[in-house]
């Protein structure tokens, strides 16, 4: 509870609630919002530990692996912001962005729920047959260190390769710390560290893991990585250029200059799955050409930003990770999932982009 609490209080101090109404104006806030954030799993997992009761201690494992993959999507998706902005100071960015942020998904809210009651209360639930076992009563837990080695190995490792590159190590030193602190590596070594943690025959459970991931994911991790690899391949073409080159040469209004960031947004999310991709490539290509086309106002950046999350949204299919977890949790058949969630995410994304058209009507 402490440690939760301070994560909270220090939380708090960077953040601009009014103009010059912030107890600490700290020109790197949102890095800091960022790291400290990231210390809250620390407090779900010492809970989890502290009960002395091995399910409250996997649950916490799990609660803590899930912040984490929320914060690295959250934290990526900032990117765009810092992006328009040039300033990791949260006063001149997140307080405009929140605010416009809420009034703009109101339309996608209302019509989540009347989608939802409309279309989705009559839908056929496909259940897991899978063979429920016995939880089965371990006499001997492994060791608290133990437990905790598989989350804070690949930590340890990416922190000694960030360290050996800036206090410049020996070159084979760093070469060798580069290499097995590499996410891949160090993730793959916290699952091979895991094996030690099953108390009755650890190859047998580690295999029946393997095998029960695999059953789930398997077709998930597939179109997820066939997305990414053509996302990849787009980015080394000239599309980028040529893109930014017709923009720059073709004068445009403003709403125009929303609407080509709406659809460049849901180009690249449709192509290859990814909302954090889509958004940060699409602001990577429009940041150079903000001041030709005479978006350099705050709010105009800032109804530029909702711009490229509602297309961001444009949609969710079989190539984007959270479509599959959507239909393969809620029981879904895929064909429902289509029908619905890809359906849903498309009308979500236009109607937050006719709130973003109506805002700039309004105060422009």
């Amino acid at each position: 509870p402490f440690i939760a609490m301070m994560v909270a209080m220090l939380l708090m101090a960077p953040i601009a609630f009014a103009k010059d109404f912030q107890l600490w104006d700290l020109n790197i806030g949102v890095l800091y919002t960022t790291a400290i954030s990231s210390i809250m799993v620390i407090s779900v997992l010492m809970a989890g530990w502290a009960s002395n009761n091995k399910y409250s201690l996997m649950g916490a494992m799990r609660s803590g692996a899930q912040i984490v993959s929320y914060e690295l999507s959250a934290g990526l998706s900032i990117l765009t912001i810092v992006v328009f902005t040039g300033s990791l100071n949260i006063s001149d960015s997140i307080g405009l962005v929140i605010i416009v942020g809420l009034v703009v998904s109101i339309p996608s809210l209302f019509l989540s729920t009347w989608f939802a009651n409309k279309f989705a209360k009559n839908l056929a639930l496909i259940y897991d047959d899978e063979e429920i076992t016995e939880i089965q009563e371990y006499k001997k837990l492994p060791s608290a260190w133990l437990a905790f080695m598989p989350i804070l190995l690949p930590i340890i490792l990416i922190s000694l390769a960030s360290f050996a590159k800036i206090l410049e190590f020996p070159e084979q030193i760093t070469t060798w710390l580069s290499f097995i602190g590499s996410p891949l590596i160090s993730f793959l070594l916290a699952i091979f560290l895991s094996y030690f943690l099953f108390p009755e025959k650890p190859a047998e459970r580690l295999l029946e893991c393997f095998k029960s991931g695999i059953n789930h994911c398997g077709t998930t991790l597939v179109l997820v990585g066939a997305g990414g690899a053509f996302g990849a391949v787009l980015k080394e073409t000239s599309l980028k250029q040529i893109m930014t080159d017709w923009l720059m040469n073709n004068q445009s209004s403003g709403l125009l200059f929303l609407l080509f960031a709406f659809l460049i947004a849901a180009f690249f999310k449709t192509a290859q799955g990814s909302t954090t991709s889509a958004m940060v490539l699409t602001s990577s290509l429009l940041a150079p050409i903000l001041m030709s086309v005479g978006f350099v106002k705050p709010f105009e950046l800032t109804l530029l930003l909702m711009a490229i999350g509602s297309g961001a949204m444009v949609v969710s299919h079989a190539n984007d990770a959270w479509f599959w977890v959507v239909s393969q949790f809620t029981g879904i058949s895929q064909k429902d999932a289509f029908k619905t969630h890809t359906l849903l995410t498309g009308l979500q994304g236009v109607a937050s982009f006719f709130m973003v058209c109506l805002l700039y009507i309004i105060f422009n």
